[in-house]
């Protein structure tokens, strides 16, 4: 496909999704105003295409990458994207599937392309060879965005599994301190009465010695005091 034919992305995005223009012009048409923002999410949705075959939905981030990256590879000449551009062209004419590629080979041949399909398998190779070589190198950018950002996180996530196994064990040590702490409040509980009890009995003893000791004395004192006038 010549670089300088006009509209070449909006060409090849026609090729692998439904309904290019429409897409397009949503893309580009201002959203209506709401009474109240939309509530945040955080993580939103995709934006969504339909493929070229209406199978199924494809991301629409992507569909403009591929559609930049084979923009810009489009080689000189006519090659299979004017082969596809020919081959779109017959959809709605009732033709059946070999038909149309054979009538899209006629009317390809007719622009002046190529009078063998050598081109059109060279070219579409070519371009499959970009796409690999640009998974590939996605590939590469997501195992790297992995051992970064997860790795990161796996990181911080094993070091607070760490930490909170080192609180629990210091939630450990500190219940054990507690309930020795409880034990030895029981121990001196039972101290505090027996040490109580026996100082009590030395001071019943002291009295009843002391009292002997006085009694004695002043016995004999009051018997001086009687007999020795």
């Amino acid at each position: 496909m010549a670089d300088s034919e006009p509209g070449i992305g909006k060409k090849i995005l026609s090729f692998f999704i439904k309904d290019a223009d429409e897409t397009a012009l949503a893309a580009q048409a201002p959203k209506p105003a709401t009474a109240s923002p939309a509530p945040e999410t955080s993580k939103p949705a995709p934006v969504t295409v339909t493929n070229a075959a209406g199978t199924g939905q494809i991301d629409k981030k992507f569909t403009e990458h591929f559609v930049n990256l084979l923009e810009k590879a489009n080689l000189p000449g006519p090659d299979y994207f004017e082969y596809k551009q020919a081959l779109q062209s017959m959809e709605g004419l009732g033709l059946g599937e070999e038909k149309q590629f054979q009538a899209a080979w006629a009317s390809f041949k007719a622009m002046g392309g190529a009078k063998d399909t050598t081109v059109l398998r060279t070219s579409a190779d070519q371009y499959l060879t970009i796409l690999v070589k640009d998974r590939e190198s996605f590939l590469k950018d997501v195992d790297k965005a992995i051992k970064e950002r997860v790795g990161a996180l796996q990181d911080e996530h094993q070091k607070l599994e760490q930490t909170n196994a080192a609180y629990a064990q210091q939630i450990i040590d500190l219940q054990k301190k507690i309930d020795d702490n409880k034990n030895r409040l029981g121990q001196i509980a039972g101290e505090v009465s027996e040490q109580t009890a026996k100082i009590n009995t030395n001071k019943d003893s002291f009295e009843v010695t002391y009292v002997s000791f006085v009694d004695q004395i002043q016995s004999d004192l009051a018997k001086i005091n009687q007999y020795l006038q």
